[in-house]
């Protein structure tokens, strides 16, 4: 699995709220065509960023200019690609602000670079097949 981890703006409740709007009858986690697992992953009682570089937090407390508590983790299955479904679960997420940190960049997106294919590093939001050419022996 991929994982992507979207820190969008606003309360925790307000991302849940939207969530089940869009993703109705189904919650811990959400899923979106059986596909993309959507939760809500929080660092006083789950994992977020137990496995993370600090030196990735720290770029991230730079940017969104502190430590977030929560994130929306969205991990995506080997079946698919997941471009299309991780980018309009992004959007959505982010409409209000934020930044949203995949598996293959530290560096945190912001809607506006997901949505004008920002290249970052050689990367673009979620580009697993240019990570993978980059990264080919």
């Amino acid at each position: 699995m991929r994982s992507v981890f979207v820190f969008p703006t606003g309360e925790q409740a307000q991302t849940v709220a939207c969530l089940d709007q869009h993703l109705p009858q189904q919650r811990s986690p959400w899923t979106l065509n059986g596909d993309l697992y959507i939760d809500i992953d929080e660092e006083a009682t789950g994992y977020l960023f137990s496995d993370w570089d600090p030196e990735d937090v720290a770029i991230l407390e730079a940017v969104v200019g502190h430590r977030p508590g929560w994130a929306v983790q969205i991990d995506v299955s080997g079946r698919i690609d997941g471009t299309a479904e991780v980018h309009q679960l992004s959007a959505l997420l982010l409409e209000h602000g934020g930044v949203a940190i995949d598996d293959y960049s530290a560096h945190p997106w912001t809607l506006d670079e997901i949505h004008s294919g920002a290249v970052i590093e050689g990367l673009r939001f979620f580009d697993l097949r240019t990570y993978y050419e980059l990264h080919r022996h």
